[in-house]
């Protein structure tokens, strides 16, 4: 497979995924570990992030931003591993003293009000509208906000800032 790149882009390749590594492990494993509560395994599926990553960047896949392309590779890995996992009937489940139990009211709570927050951002004044998606909706760094939008990190941090006091007082009213 090596053989689609010469040996400067397998460097350049190395140095990228080094970087990556470096950048955002930790994230990843806060995320693996939170969605697979064994330490392992999570673990096993960061690493398996990077090899698969790896891989597609030695066949001359092209990335354009890394941490998205990270977090899509895990969150794939994660599915993966559920559904891998022993499926226990509910009868046996039951015998041990599980209780299941229906009482989303929170959770769905929660989920209403953080769309409703989402819908609110189309009322925000035009300059804070892009900067509100890209830091809550896309998740995406400062930096990768700045490269995007051409702007400082700092502009950027006090757009988002701004935005969310903004925000924060439309959803209050509501």
């Amino acid at each position: 497979m090596a053989h689609n790149l010469n040996l400067k882009q397998i460097i350049h390749q190395k140095g990228i995924l080094t970087a990556a590594h470096r950048d955002f492990e930790k994230g990843l494993n806060k995320r693996s570990f939170f969605k697979v509560p064994d330490r392992a395994i999570s673990e096993d599926l960061v690493q398996e992030t990077f090899i698969k990553t790896w891989r597609y960047l030695v066949r001359g896949g092209k990335i354009d931003i890394m941490k998205a392309f990270l977090y899509h590779v895990l969150n794939n890995l994660i599915v993966d591993e559920y559904r891998k996992r022993k499926i226990f009937s509910l009868d046996a489940l039951s015998e041990k003293g599980f209780k299941p139990s229906n009482d989303n009211s929170e959770r769905l709570i929660n989920t209403l009000d953080g769309k409703a927050a989402l819908l609110m951002i189309q009322n925000l004044p035009e300059k804070y509208i892009k900067v509100m998606r890209m830091r809550y909706v896309q998740n995406l760094s400062l930096k990768e906000m700045s490269l995007i939008t051409g702007q400082s990190k700092n502009t950027m941090a006090v757009q988002a800032h701004r935005g969310l006091i903004k925000l924060k007082l439309l959803y209050h009213q509501a």
